[in-house]
This record gives structure tokens, sequence and C-alpha cells, in this order.
């Protein structure tokens, strides 16, 4: 029998650490767990919940800009958030002045997707 597992983390360079965390504190209400110096002089900021969490890294050199992530080996294509009020959820996306897409309704809930500031895809899905 396999040992059980989760998803601690996912680790995403963006072009700026706080301005990112205060959106994620608004949209899904998460908290900044930890903040500090990261690899090769950069900044980190780790926002999520108890168990779980997005590290929002920023490089001390400016990063390249985003490429296609579908068709580049290794990409980041998006990360998913599970809420309760997809509605509520999405209405808070669009004030932070994101454009939802990919509405889907399909078995077992219901979807949409969004790019952030720094074109990071993310997928808002609730199931109930």
């Amino acid at each position: 029998m396999q040992a059980s597992a989760r998803l601690e983390h996912v680790n995403v360079t963006v072009t700026d650490p706080a301005a990112t965390a205060a959106w994620l504190h608004r949209v899904f209400g998460w908290r900044t767990r930890w903040e500090g110096a990261a690899k090769d002089n950069g900044h980190t900021i780790h926002v999520g919940e108890e168990a779980t969490y997005v590290a929002l890294y920023r490089p001390a050199v400016a990063a390249d800009a985003p490429g296609v992530s579908y068709t580049t080996r290794g990409g980041l294509n998006h990360w998913a958030v599970v809420v309760d009020d997809l509605d509520a959820t999405e209405a808070r996306v669009r004030e932070e002045g994101f454009t939802p897409h990919s509405h889907a309704d399909y078995e077992p809930g219901r979807r949409f997707y969004f790019r952030d500031g720094d074109g990071i895809e993310v997928e808002v899905v609730s199931y109930a």
C-alpha cells in the first residue's frame, strides 16, 4: 500500500510578491504564512492556509516575460483553487481587474479560469 501524499505548495515566479499576495488575500481570504529572503538573493512570500500555500518568488534580477506554458516543457499551465461559492469568488476576481474565461459546468462541478497580472492562469472550481 502506498503512503498517503498531499500537495503542500506550488512556487511561482512573479513580478511583485506583495501585490500578488494582496489580491490572493482579497479574493481567496488566504493569509501570509511567511515572508523572507529566498534563493539567489530573491524574495518570497508564502500565502495560503495552514497546510497548503502558494510561494510567490521574485528573483534578484528581472524575470523573463512568460511564454506559452502549454507548449513549454515544464511550463506551469495553471493552478487551481476549490471554493464554496463560485459566483462570489468570480465577482472578487472581476473586482481585482482580472477577466474570467472558459466557464464550464461539468460533472461534478463548475469552473472558470483567469490570468493574473503576471500571466499565470488560475482555475477556480466549486463542487458545491
